[in-house]
């Protein structure tokens, strides 16, 4: 096994499948079928799980996969240190965020780290669900979840709220619930799995739990601006981080409702996710402790999400 080995594995992996795979290293994919078949052969175990779709690492595929991106990782932060020394600092960011989370409260912080560091590429997918970092070639992932995946390095950037909400007018002019157990039959906004009912947990003042089994809502959508403007119209209760509404809560445009009880539906972690044993280059390690950071300061002054730049 030699590096163009690794590497041939890797471009493989990073790909997803081996047609995309040959369009990158401008080969023929029957020539990269090949050449992961004597790599395959060389170690005596399958490396890749072939669908008509995709291509999946097995357990020796991901361990022979880390070690090729390690090494690449390495011979990029060697070529970045000769090419930055003495300039500023420059590289590629991917980052992947969820939407509302997103536009919400990352959006300054993204916004400022591209005005710190100019020479940096940055590329920021909008996305709610929990992604492959190896498939989908993202460097770090901010994701909403109860327990971050095992594999990956998680950070906890925070905790989120969910609040169950209507407009002032909805308020002045409807019956509201007064027990969790009353959202199955109201008209709902929220954001569900279609065609999967929702479960929401409640816990009272002394920490019980009542769960209730949601259907489907009146308004279902995984954007939260659309949802956020579907409560602002009366259209009924919605369930809605505390990042998405705390603006309109402190006008009154939005008022809460089961004020005294504590809601989960998605988690309420925010987590930073990345690769673990992978050496980051400074761009990416840089943007890691930078989010940390904002993190920390939104934590600390107890503000909506925007830190000086």
């Amino acid at each position: 096994m030699d590096l163009k080995s690794l590497t041939l594995l890797v471009e493989i992996l990073d790909a997803g499948n081996l047609s995309e795979a040959a369009r990158r290293l401008k080969m023929t994919r029957a020539n990269v079928s090949y050449h992961l078949s004597q790599l395959e052969r060389s170690v005596g175990m399958q490396l890749v799980r072939r669908t008509t779709r995709r291509v999946e690492p097995t357990e020796l595929g991901l361990t022979l996969y880390r070690h090729g991106r390690s090494i690449q990782d390495e011979l990029s932060a060697a070529r970045e240190s000769v090419q930055t020394l003495g300039n500023t600092l420059q590289g590629r960011v991917r980052l992947s965020v969820p939407s509302g989370y997103g536009h919400f409260v990352m959006a300054p912080w993204l916004m400022a780290f591209k005005r710190r560091y100019p020479g940096i590429r940055l590329d920021v997918l909008f996305n709610n669900s929990v992604d492959d970092l190896v498939r989908d070639e993202v460097d770090i992932a901010v994701r909403i979840m109860s327990e971050p995946p095992p594999m990956l390095v998680a950070r906890e950037l925070g905790t989120i709220r969910y609040y169950a909400c209507v407009s002032r007018q909805y308020a002045a002019t409807q019956a509201l619930p007064a027990h969790p157990d009353d959202l199955r039959e109201a008209p709902m906004l929220y954001a569900a799995v279609i065609g999967r009912p929702t479960r929401l947990s409640a816990y009272d003042a002394d920490g019980r739990r009542n769960q209730v089994t949601l259907e489907a809502p009146a308004l279902g959508s995984r954007d939260y601006p659309f949802l956020r403007q579907g409560v602002l119209e009366g259209l009924g209760i919605g369930l809605l981080p505390d990042y998405v509404i705390d603006d309109d809560l402190a006008r009154g445009d939005i008022v809460r409702v089961l004020r005294d009880w504590h809601l989960s539906i998605y988690g309420r972690g925010m987590f930073m996710l990345y690769m673990p044993n992978r050496h980051h280059p400074r761009a990416i390690a840089t943007m890691i402790e930078y989010l940390q950071e904002c993190a920390r300061d939104v934590r600390g002054m107890g503000v909506d999400g925007k830190p000086g730049a």
